[in-house]
This record gives C-alpha cells, sequence and structure tokens, in this order.
C-alpha cells in the first residue's frame, strides 16, 4: 500500500514539474523583453528539448499495443511526407522558376499533355494508397482486439461496465470491483470484456493501446498489457451526454507483489457490491469518486450485457 502510493505520488509530482517548466518555456520564448537574439536562439533550442519531453498518450506508450501502434503511425507519416515535401518544395521552386523577372524560363502557351508528368502524377499517389492499404489491412489483423496477447504469463480477466457517467471494473476470478480505477500488474496481458448499461461508449487508454466501443445489450473484447509500473489515464473517446467529460479514470500498473497485496487489501477492508448497490450505481452520476467493493455475491456483468438491468432515468437526473 505504501509503495503503491509512493509510486503515485511521484509520478503526480513529476507530472506536475513537467508541466510547469513546459509552461515556463513556453511563456518566456513569446515574452518579446528579450533584447538579444543570442540568448533567444539557446532558449528556442532547449524549449524544444523540454517541449518534447512533455509527452503524453499515443505518442509514449507503455505497451505491446501501443508501441505497435505508434509505429504505424510513424510508417503511415513517413509514407505520406515522401509525397509532401517534395511537394511544398517543387511549389516553391516553381515559383522562384517562373518568376516574372526570369529571363530563361520558357512560356509554353500551345503545351497541353506530357505521358510522363501524367505517369508520375498518378504513380505516387496509387504507390501511397497501396502502402498506406498494405499497412493497415496486416497491422488491422494483427491488432485485432479480440486477439490475445502473445505471452507465456495467463491473462488477466477484467469486465468493464460503461456506467452514466463513470467505469465500473469488475475481477470476476478475484471478486472484487472497483469504480473509476483499474489496477492490473505489469508485464500481464489484460483481458478486457466489456459493455454498457444504457448508451454506446469507448473505452480509451492511450499509453496502453486501441480503443474499443462499450455498447448495451452486447460484449466486445480487447487485450492490453502494461509494461512499466505508472499511473496512466483512461476516458470515453464517445460522447455519451452531459456527463461525457466526466468519464475518466486511473489505470496503476503495479508489479505482480504489489497487485497481490492490492488484492488482499480489498478483501479485507471494503464493501460488498450487491444488487442495491448496482441499482444506485446505475442511476446518472457526474464527477463521481472511486469506489472499491473486496466482494461481491454475484458477477453483475452477465445481467449487464444481456440487458436485465434496469437503466431508466429521467432526464431531471440526467443533468
Amino acid at each position: 500500500m505504501v509503495a503503491r502510493e509512493t509510486l503515485r505520488a511521484s509520478a503526480h509530482a513529476a507530472m506536475v514539474c513537467q508541466r510547469r517548466m513546459c509552461a515556463a518555456v513556453a511563456h518566456w520564448l513569446t515574452d518579446s523583453a528579450s533584447p538579444l537574439p543570442g540568448p533567444r536562439i539557446v532558449g528556442s533550442l532547449f524549449g524544444c528539448m523540454m517541449l518534447a519531453s512533455c509527452r503524453e498518450g499515443v505518442l509514449d506508450p507503455r505497451g505491446p499495443v501501443g508501441e505497435a501502434e505508434q509505429v504505424i503511425l510513424g510508417d503511415a507519416t513517413a509514407i505520406m511526407l515522401a509525397v509532401v515535401i517534395p511537394v511544398i518544395l517543387l511549389t516553391l521552386v516553381f515559383a522562384w522558376w517562373f518568376r516574372a523577372g526570369n529571363r530563361r524560363a520558357t512560356y509554353r502557351a500551345e503545351w497541353e499533355y506530357s505521358g510522363r508528368i501524367e505517369l508520375i502524377i498518378w504513380a505516387i499517389p496509387a504507390l501511397v494508397i497501396l502502402f498506406l492499404g498494405g499497412m493497415a489491412w496486416i497491422s488491422s489483423h494483427d491488432l485485432d482486439p479480440r486477439k490475445p496477447l502473445d505471452s507465456a504469463t495467463p491473462p488477466l480477466e477484467v469486465e468493464v461496465v460503461s456506467l452514466d457517467w463513470r467505469w465500473l471494473f469488475i475481477y470476476p476470478h478475484e471478486h472484487i470491483a472497483t469504480v473509476n480505477y483499474l489496477v492490473v500488474p505489469t508485464g500481464v496481458p489484460i483481458h478486457f470484456r466489456l459493455t454498457s448499461t444504457s448508451v454506446m461508449n469507448s473505452f480509451f487508454i492511450p499509453q496502453l493501446g486501441s480503443q474499443i466501443y462499450t455498447m448495451p445489450g452486447m460484449t466486445t473484447q480487447l487485450n492490453l498489457q502494461a509494461d512499466k509500473p505508472g499511473i496512466y489515464e483512461g476516458l470515453s473517446a464517445q460522447f455519451s451526454g452531459p456527463g461525457f467529460s466526466d468519464m475518466r479514470f486511473t489505470v496503476r500498473a503495479e508489479s505482480g507483489e504489489g497487485f497481490a497485496s492490492w488484492v488482499t487489501q480489498v478483501r479485507a477492508g471494503s464493501g460488498a457490491l450487491s444488487e442495491a448497490t448496482l441499482a444506485e450505481l446505475v442511476r446518472p452520476t457526474r464527477a463521481g469518486g472511486e469506489l472499491t467493493y473486496g466482494s461481491m455475491a454475484k458477477d453483475p456483468f452477465e445481467a449487464v450485457a444481456h440487458g436485465r438491468t434496469t437503466t431508466l432515468w429521467s432526464p431531471r437526473e440526467a443533468l
């Protein structure tokens, strides 16, 4: 428990420090009071390095799925830049060459067709589409959300229920549950089964990988893994009502020993997830806090996934 709180406090302090330093550098660079160009140049280089270190989300992956998606993003960007950069450069070259004062530029009023130019301007986009399409085809099969991750370690089963407007996480084998936070062991695949109580939502942990929809009356699956200890932000990426902006949660990745200790502690000192508790959780709640349940008489996931949970509420309750 102490180790987890220390890790959480350290990560939060580092993030706050980094954001303050980035903000300070950005403010200094935009301040016109600096009289000398030399310090301005040095400050610009320093600012670039600082801003490059301010990385969060999909550009700072912490799992195999997120890393694979970062490679796809980089490859797709490189393929498109192979067209964009030459086009920009040629635009500048043409504008300079065919300027009004250049007597060597030839104006061909009767020119209308060139087979070589037609081949180039059609072949390059075709190759770009071919490369991007092939990459998307291969990666979409390799990163299929339902496809288990390659690992010798059995996955941790987690059931996710999107509420209005909170997240319920159920650990079926551990018989515990949490609200608005998720604790996972590092280096262990996480197999998510997801559903929703009312409207469609989108489950997304940017630093770990793919997002996937949660829909009432059906179940979707997702496989992720956290390779490094830390605290990662999760959110809903699908508008689902007035409390949508509050549908955020934290993912706490800990060592295997830390996760086992957390499970033991939750079982020893938390409440129970009963039918009455679930009925209260289903009611619309905006900006709800974190909750923990150390036991549950019956796993409610199947009842929610099959539409056997009452989710009707009035517009007044929604607001």
